[in-house]
């Protein structure tokens, strides 16, 4: 199938499609943008962790020693190079004990995937009031932290070992 012959309405169908089926396969929890799901699914297979509902704020996983993981996830394209992360929300209230950031390029290669502890999150975070959270970007000395631990390798494992057509 060449995609670029395909009308906008079967680009749609596809784009429907293929999240119907990553939902199916487990990879995918909701039908938004498939970073964040995509990210938290890859983390938590790497480092066996069970992830929370939804609805909790403060992290995402939960590891089996009950260490709380916050996953924020970023996709860098040509159009849009931006590393700033998603909101973190009540960071002062220590919620999660470890942030785990993930990069990905345009086609959902990891680029780069750090662990950091929460301390590191704070330090390099600015607190924004109009979205009421701290922002944090991906960049500059927060990646030359000798606190940040490169996780690249682990999440890539995984993407390997699902990469494998299933029917």
């Amino acid at each position: 199938m060449e995609i670029e012959y395909l009308s906008v309405q079967q680009l749609l169908e596809l784009h429907c499609d293929a999240i119907a089926e990553l939902r199916h396969r487990g990879v995918l929890r909701t039908k938004n943008n498939p970073v964040g799901d995509y990210a938290e699914w890859l983390v938590s297979v790497a480092f066996g962790l069970t992830l929370a509902n939804n609805s909790s704020a403060d992290y995402d996983a939960i590891s089996k020693s009950g260490k709380k993981i916050q996953i924020k996830a970023r996709r860098v394209t040509v159009d849009n190079k931006s590393r700033q992360l998603g909101v973190l929300r009540n960071l002062e209230a220590q919620g999660f004990d470890e942030l785990i950031i993930v990069i990905f390029d345009g086609h959902f290669q990891i680029t780069n995937a750090y662990s950091l502890p929460h301390s590191v999150a704070v330090q390099y975070s600015t607190y924004k009031p109009h979205v009421n959270g701290h922002i944090l970007h991906a960049r500059g000395a927060l990646l030359t932290d000798p606190r940040l631990q490169d996780v690249s390798a682990e999440l890539r494992a995984v993407a390997i070992a699902h990469s494998i057509q299933t029917p």
